[in-house]
């Protein structure tokens, strides 16, 4: 059965894109699942790094091609732009804890789309990426270009729009598009211990510098009231006291504060 589903390995999350007949491609209810899954992991105190995956040996071809007409068309509205999948991309980079991507083999299309709203994508030297619209004749959705845009720069952005041309590891990496390359044949054990290895950190700090750097790529957002209120919470917590007092005495930090900022 074509699905999402969660995995939980302690403070680490992992939401496994399950469709491995397809090369996990995205069905129309599979995109539907993402906000929902997300909100239950956001609010789970438990929870401090989310890894999102692929089963089996690839991350993602995409979205389903043979539903691609109803994922894309909402005939509520007569909107063609793929709500379902921007709703689930926006709800992934909107996600309040540290996000990364573990690509292995395919990452194309809708799930570049996926990679792309993680905020760090590691990628095995056997991962290729594509953004294909072009090879099916539609239109890429705006929030997919977009994040591209942000992440590769335009020229990048049009180079693989354009071409709908598949790109390997190594030069996905040249690109932009991928944080850091790993072995394949020690990916996963690798991408588990960096996810641990983040999960230690304090989840004061990834909160107000993940809503940070999302606003000062907004224009609309008001950069310095922000800043202003993180700067009220961290008197609040109680993370940089223990924080400095681990590091002069050499020990490991055990940070506490685990409550979003109300806002």
């Amino acid at each position: 059965m074509a699905e999402l589903r969660v995995e939980r390995h302690g403070e680490v999350a992992v939401l496994v894109i399950n469709n491995p007949a397809m090369r996990n491609a995205v069905t129309h209810a599979m995109w539907q699942q993402f906000m929902a899954l997300l909100a239950v992991l956001a609010k789970d105190s438990g929870v401090k790094v989310l890894v999102v995956r692929g089963v089996g040996e690839h991350f993602s071809a995409g979205a389903d091609i043979a539903s691609l007409k109803s994922i894309l068309h909402d005939p509520a509205t007569g909107h063609h732009g793929g709500l379902d999948i921007t709703a689930a991309e926006d709800a992934l980079a909107a996600f309040p804890k540290p996000t990364i991507a573990a690509i292995d083999g395919y990452c194309v299309g809708g799930g570049w789309q996926i990679a792309g709203a993680c905020d760090l994508r590691l990628a095995s030297t056997r991962a290729v990426f594509g953004v294909t619209p072009a090879k099916i004749g539609i239109v890429y959705p705006l929030s997919g270009i977009q994040r591209l845009v942000e992440i590769a720069g335009p020229a990048t952005a049009k180079y693989l729009l354009l071409t709908g041309d598949f790109v390997q590891a190594p030069e996905a990496l040249r690109l932009g598009l991928v944080t850091q390359l790993l072995p394949g044949e020690s990916f996963w054990d690798q991408v588990s211990d960096f996810a641990h290895h983040v999960a230690a950190r304090s989840q004061f700090s990834h909160q107000a510098h993940k809503e940070l750097v999302n606003a000062l790529g907004a224009s609309t957002a008001d950069v310095a009231e922000l800043y202003d209120r993180w700067q009220q919470e961290m008197v609040r917590s109680a993370d940089a006291e223990i924080g400095i007092a681990a590091f002069l005495a050499k020990e490991t930090p055990r940070f506490t504060w685990l409550k979003p900022l109300e806002g």
